[in-house]
C-alpha cells in the first residue's frame, strides 16, 4: 500500500471510530494551542498531538491552519452566545437581565482568557478569519435584539433611558471587562498594584456592573 493510500485508510479508520469526537478534540486542541502561541506560531502537528489524533485529520476535517483557526474563533463565539442565551433575560425584570448580563460578560473573562488571547491574534489580521465566516452574523444577531428588547421592556418601565443603541451598549460593556482583563498586567505595573488578585477582580466587578447600570438609568434633571 502506497504512503496516500496508508494515509486515507488510516484517516477513515479514526474518523469512523466517532468523527464528531475527533472534531471537537481538534477544536479544543485548537483553541489551546492558538491562544498559547497564536496563528503565526501554532503547529498542526502539535495541535493532533494534544487531540490525541493523526494530524491528517486536521486537514481532513478542516482545511489547512487558517480554517482551522476560523473554526476555533467560531467555537469561541458560539460558547459564550450559547452561555449568554442560557441566562434567560426574557425571563427577568429589565434591571435585573442587564445586571446579569454584564456581570456574566465578566466572569466569562475572568473564567476564559484563551478568548482574550484569540481575539487579540485576530485582531491583529484584521479580523480577516471573523469577517470569512459566515456563521458569525446568525451568532450575534439574536443577543443584540435581546438586549434591543431588554432595553425596550426598561424603557417602558422608566427604569431605562430610551435613547440607548444595543450595539453601543453591549461593546461598552464588553469593552470595559476586556481591557481590564487584556491590559491587566500593563494596568498592574503603572498602578503598583495586583489587578488579578481575587479582591481586585471583584472590586472591579463590582464597578463594571454599577457603570452600566448607571449609563442606562433614565434623566431625571430638569432644565
Amino acid at each position: 500500500m502506497d504512503e496516500t493510500k496508508r494515509r486515507t485508510a488510516l484517516i477513515e479508520r479514526q474518523g469512523k471510530r466517532d468523527p464528531e469526537a475527533s472534531r471537537r478534540a481538534l477544536l479544543r486542541a485548537a483553541v489551546t494551542e492558538f491562544a498559547e502561541k497564536g496563528l503565526a506560531g501554532a503547529r498542526v502537528d502539535e495541535i493532533a498531538r494534544r487531540a490525541g489524533v493523526n494530524k491528517q485529520l486536521v486537514y481532513h476535517y478542516f482545511g489547512n491552519k487558517d480554517d482551522l483557526f476560523r473554526a476555533a474563533l467560531e467555537q469561541v463565539y458560539s460558547e459564550i452566545r450559547a452561555r449568554e442565551k442560557a441566562l434567560a433575560l426574557a425571563d427577568l425584570p429589565p434591571a435585573a437581565a442587564m445586571e446579569r448580563l454584564v456581570g456574566f460578560s465578566f466572569d466569562y473573562l475572568a473564567e476564559h482568557p484563551e478568548f482574550i488571547a484569540l481575539l487579540n491574534d485576530e485582531n491583529r489580521y484584521g479580523a480577516a478569519h471573523v469577517g470569512a465566516s459566515p456563521d458569525m452574523p446568525a451568532m450575534h444577531s439574536p443577543l443584540i435584539s435581546l438586549v434591543a428588547a431588554t432595553l425596550d421592556r426598561g424603557m417602558r418601565d422608566g427604569v431605562f433611558r430610551g435613547d440607548m443603541d444595543p450595539v453601543q451598549f453591549y461593546i461598552s460593556i464588553a469593552g470595559l471587562s476586556y481591557f481590564f482583563f487584556s491590559n491587566n498586567r500593563t494596568l498592574s505595573a503603572i498602578f503598583a498594584t495586583n489587578l488579578d488578585s481575587a479582591k481586585a477582580v471583584a472590586m472591579r466587578r463590582r464597578h463594571v456592573i454599577d457603570f452600566a447600570m448607571a449609563a442606562l438609568r433614565p434623566d431625571k434633571s430638569t432644565n
